[in-house]
């Protein structure tokens, strides 16, 4: 890894962010609205905890190449419904300005990774990002251009040996695991609503990665009903031992917060303050591990007014260095701007007003509670292959 001072040489963190970022937009009928971002950056705007803001640029055609085949750029570019490329499906419908938008978020996640390898900033973030579902020849689930492992390519161009990925989105990492499935400096830990019952079907544990990459990959399949509790259990048993023993130069972060309760399209029972308490402990693991640098991105979320905002609004105030209570009001002027907006109430508070606790897996576990079998499967398979005992 190139030579480098850490945190003594960095400025504050930032985020990539330009309005035009929302062209990114499927229409009115798809669940994945752009003003879920334009909300999250008022609130944080109108909080006080907004980061550095950095222009985001648009990633060219040899930065997507790095990821992505020049085929199916091509057919990105031509903008027409293309089954083989996964375009014009019900996930992914085309839309005019497709390959400019999704260019444009990968060019901000490539840039948030810039900044912080480069010294510019400790943190950065991108929450118009985390498309974790594109694969190399084709999109899938909502995502165009995989921006997560774009940035990622990034860092190893830039000198980067040991990368971690933690994805806490309520859906499986898979594009981003494909991509790097057979390199042992990437180091991929999903935690999602099993495949059992959620897109796209995949992510156990006995995934584990490819030749001379087995342990680079890492699933933890959450049952359906996983509330705040049962989560930060299974996040704590599984992530910061695997961190440790890695012993990662840099965290990527996708911070999807369709784990929530009220979320329409998934079955995790998490709050706004379990999903803030994830965040808290992906920050501390950055510092632990990687002198802080952290590339945080966003993902999924589909209660675009409810949770999706105050979510993003908790991560960028990590991302800035501030403290944000829970119990913080959200401002006036911004449910104003909500109901003008979206025609909607907004929330009162950045709390659903609950205090996350779970239970350390080194006080026993339960083979007759599901959780922790699955818990136990992912310890089972991985931790042997980085020489922890399970």
């Amino acid at each position: 890894m190139p030579e480098r001072d850490g945190a003594t040489r960095c400025g504050p963190g930032a985020v990539v962010w330009d309005p035009t970022l929302c062209a990114y937009d499927f229409g009115p009928s798809h669940p994945m609205a752009p003003v879920r971002c334009d909300l999250t950056m008022r609130l944080a705007e109108d909080l006080g905890v907004l980061p550095r803001v950095v222009s985001a640029p648009v990633a060219t055609r040899t930065q997507l190449e790095t990821v992505h085949g020049a085929a199916y750029i091509d057919a990105v570019e031509r903008g027409h419904p293309a089954p083989r490329w996964g375009l014009g499906t019900d996930d992914d419908p085309v839309f005019e300005g497709m390959h400019a938008a999704s260019a444009r978020i990968a060019g901000a996640s490539i840039e948030a990774a810039r900044l912080v390898a480069a010294g510019e900033a400790l943190h950065a973030a991108n929450v118009t990002g985390g498309l974790h579902h594109a694969m190399p020849d084709h999109a899938s689930g909502f995502c165009i251009y995989n921006d997560v492992a774009l940035a990622i390519r990034s860092l190893l161009d830039e000198g980067f040996e040991r990368i971690a990925y933690v994805d806490v989105d309520v859906h499986h990492g898979d594009g981003v695991e494909r991509v790097f499935w057979d390199d042992p400096r990437v180091l991929t830990i999903s935690l999602h609503e099993t495949g059992q019952m959620l897109f796209p079907g995949t992510g156990f544990a006995g995934d584990v990665g490819g030749p001379g990459a087995e342990g680079r990959a890492v699933n933890v399949a959450l049952p359906p009903g996983t509330g705040d509790s049962g989560w930060l259990r299974a996040f704590h048993a599984v992530v910061p031992p695997l961190l440790e023993a890695f012993q990662p130069q840099i965290l990527v972060s996708q911070h999807g917060c369709d784990s929530h309760s009220a979320d329409p399209l998934a079955h995790l029972e998490l709050s706004v303050d379990g999903q803030r308490a994830s965040y808290v402990a992906i920050h501390e693991l950055a510092h632990r591990h990687c002198e802080g640098r952290w590339v945080a991105l966003g993902g999924g979320g589909y209660a675009i007014v409810g949770v999706v905002p105050r979510a993003w609004t908790h991560l960028l105030a990590l991302v800035s260095g501030s403290d944000l209570a829970p119990s913080t009001p959200t401002p006036a002027g911004w449910r104003a701007y909500v109901a003008e907006k979206c025609g909607a109430t907004a929330p009162v508070s950045m709390t659903d007003g609950y205090e996350p606790t779970y239970r350390d897996w080194n006080d026993g576990w339960d083979p007759d509670v599901w959780l922790d079998r699955q818990i136990n499967a992912t310890r089972e398979s991985v931790f042997p292959l980085h020489g922890l005992h399970p």
